[in-house]
């Protein structure tokens, strides 16, 4: 038998973004408990500012009745010379019986006491209580809060409890707090209580009062305010998702209102006006004629019939956000872009300041300017400009804008730069000196731009490798992972030769003497996260002692695209055979005057073909040397290898030698596995 089954926790205004952040954790941890009680059914999990509800149309009254089997010691054991020895009275104890009506049963060839009872299923209502409790303490919130005299805490202080079975009001305590039969409803209503007779009038007496329950449908009727507000002012509402989340959390009854502020402001970087908004204000952009206007969403959580003074009063509000601002960009401009006081920064122990770690930025950015030299127009204007870029990078750390808005950080930099008149190609490099900044983000778009991005990851990278501050587990504090997949991004997007092993035996000269082996280690680990084929397939690659990162990937994927073919496995028999034959042959001369079997004609010819031929990829290579399958079966059909003259031996086996170590020019095919 079901019924309906309604939990709702009333607590006073919950954070955001600690809800958001364990969401899917909530709502999985509801279900786990469900299968520990043996109560699964189908549930909704649904949240307010000011409620946590658990609603499930069909929960079960009662656990099912299950059979409980306990298998005690062998009988042999239980019973000496027919009197019941400690085992067996123990066994007897924990079945709650007496010895006497303890079952004999064969298992595995053993006569062991045995003893089976059915366990009648217990009422839901009496399990709910202690259900609720256990949901509650698996909410890993992070910082939580303690009231009045409790010693419990949680996130929140809990005002209320509703706990219904059917049509019947549980009896539940928590915190301290007994479950009733009211909720409330939204805080500007004057009589803000509400009584709940029925589960299926929850939610209409909940939206009757100003609560819009189902956080989906608050989403929904936002964007569909966006739409009316775009539409009616031809204006385009920046979608910023976590926003958007956001704000959804923190109302239960949203409205999208337009503000605007003063015009003069849209002097300031774009982006400050928007991170002022988004950080201190929750509100959502507007731009018309792909500009930024001076123009404002505000998702207001008020319930009235007159939004005026709820715009008026966002406007008042954001005003003075936006006249701080642009006092931190005048007196910033004022200022000029100066590096003056992070001689004074701390870096990390052992590594100096942020001053020394510029300094060794620009040895690392000048090293990778002669390496991708071709890649530059004029090499000694690039060096120059390198330079200028790499000591300017940092120098909006010491700005009010970005005191104030860290994450703006780079981008304040380059606008100044731009002020101040320097080369626009240092204004870009400035800004996407910390790109990409994680999977999938945006890159540097131009390689003077990525030489500077390099240099810093790679001067963070071997710097704390070089003080033994080394990942360890899920430990990466200083984000050395994200640091070496942008390296990995950067060099493949650009074609940039980065050969791990030179490259880090080049720039440790910079740091005090540490392991580089375990520098290599690492990054060679990354390889594998961040190129998505079969691992071995990697493996293979580096087993021909490929080291560069763009020639890494370039075999790997065209690798794959061969061993995910569905007539690979059949391919690659007659390979691994090759590699098996070669594997202790050192012989690598062949002399075709040696051939005696038209077979081993055929197969060098075609094998010199592809040697001498110019493939214009990897890929085309590996097919034209997977292609030689036909000619390498009928070879081993029909030509003894270790034939018993010694010479013809030694031919054909450099033969296969020679095939092999074609293969193992792009990789070692003995090392895939499918």
């Amino acid at each position: 038998m079901t019924k309906p089954l309604l939990i709702e926790i009333g607590v006073e205004e919950l954070p955001a973004i600690p809800l958001l952040k364990i969401l899917d954790k909530i709502e999985s941890s509801w279900k786990d408990i469900l299968v520990k009680y043996s109560l699964e059914s189908n549930f909704e999990f649904l949240y307010t500012p000011r409620r946590l509800v658990i609603r499930a149309m069909e929960m079960p009254t009662r656990q099912t009745d299950s059979e409980i089997e306990l298998v005690g010691p062998p009988v042999a054991v239980a019973l000496k010379d027919g009197v019941v020895t400690p085992a067996g009275v123990s066994f007897a104890s924990k079945c709650g019986v007496e010895f006497d009506m303890l079952e004999r049963k064969d298992i595995k060839g053993k006569e062991v006491l045995y003893y089976s009872t059915i366990s009648n299923g217990k009422e839901t209502q009496t399990l709910i209580g202690e259900m609720i409790s256990e949901w509650i303490s698996s909410m890993a919130f992070g910082k939580m809060m303690r009231w009045a005299s409790r010693s419990d805490e949680f996130i929140r202080p809990i005002r209320w409890l509703l706990v219904m079975l059917g049509d019947e009001h549980l009896n539940v305590e928590l915190f301290g707090v007994k479950s009733g039969n009211t909720t409330k409803l939204h805080r500007m209503i004057d009589n803000d209580i509400a009584t709940i007779e029925s589960i299926e009038m929850y939610e209409t007496i909940l939206g009757d009062g100003g609560v819009a329950l189902n956080q989906e449908f608050r989403k929904i009727s936002i964007l569909m305010d966006f739409g009316q507000i775009e539409k009616k002012n031809s204006v385009v509402i920046e979608r910023d998702d976590e926003l958007l989340s956001e704000v959804v959390a923190i109302t239960e009854n949203p409205q999208a209102l337009l503000g605007s502020f003063d015009e003069e402001f849209l002097t300031l970087p774009p982006e400050v006006i928007i991170t002022s908004m988004k950080e201190n204000q929750r509100y959502f952009p507007v731009f018309e004629n792909n500009k930024l206007s001076n123009k404002f969403v505000v998702v207001s959580n008020a319930l009235t019939n007159d939004y005026a003074k709820v715009i008026d009063g966002n406007e008042r509000v954001l005003r003075p956000r936006l006249s701080d601002a642009m006092f931190f960009y005048k007196n910033d401009l004022a200022r000029g872009l100066k590096c003056d006081g992070l001689e004074k920064v701390q870096f990390i122990d052992g590594l100096g300041t942020l001053s020394d770690k510029i300094k060794r930025e620009e040895k690392i950015a000048l090293y990778l300017t002669d390496k991708y030299s071709d890649r530059l127009e004029d090499i000694r204007e690039a060096k120059s400009l390198i330079s200028e870029a790499i000591n300017l990078a940092k120098a909006d750390l010491t700005s009010e804008m970005v005191y104030e808005f860290t994450e703006l950080q780079g981008l304040m930099g380059s606008y100044y730069a731009k002020e101040f008149g320097y080369n626009s190609i240092v204004c870009d490099s400035i800004k996407e000196q910390y790109m990409p900044i994680g999977d999938g983000a945006e890159l540097p778009t131009s390689v003077f731009s990525s030489i500077v991005a390099m240099a810093i990851k790679l001067d963070t990278l071997i710097g704390l490798f070089s003080v033994g501050k080394i990942p360890t587990g899920s430990k990466d504090p200083f984000s050395l992972r994200r640091a070496v997949n942008g390296i990995f991004r950067i060099a493949d997007k650009y074609d940039l030769a980065f050969d791990i092993d030179e490259i880090f035996a080049d720039l440790s000269s910079f740091y005090e003497p540490f392991d580089l082996e375990l520098l290599s280690s690492f990054v060679i680990e990354r390889l594998y996260k961040a190129i998505p084929v079969n691992p071995s397939i990697i493996s293979a690659v580096l087993s021909s002692n490929e080291r560069d990162i763009c020639e890494i990937f370039k075999k790997s994927l065209a690798l794959n695209s061969i061993v995910t073919r569905d007539d690979f496995k059949e391919i690659s028999s007659t390979f691994k055979r090759v590699a098996n034959i070669s594997k202790d042959i050192v012989a690598t001369t062949v002399d075709s005057e040696l051939f005696s079997e038209e077979a081993e004609r055929n197969l060098y010819s075609r094998f010199i073909e592809i040697e001498k031929s110019d493939f214009s990829s990897y890929e085309a290579r590996l097919e034209a040397l997977f292609g030689l399958k036909p000619l390498l079966d009928n070879y081993f059909d029909n030509v003894m290898v270790n034939s018993d003259d010694e010479t013809i031996r030694l031919n054909r086996q450099a033969t296969i030698n020679a095939i092999y170590n074609s293969f193992k020019s792009i990789a070692d095919i003995k090392e895939i596995t499918i």
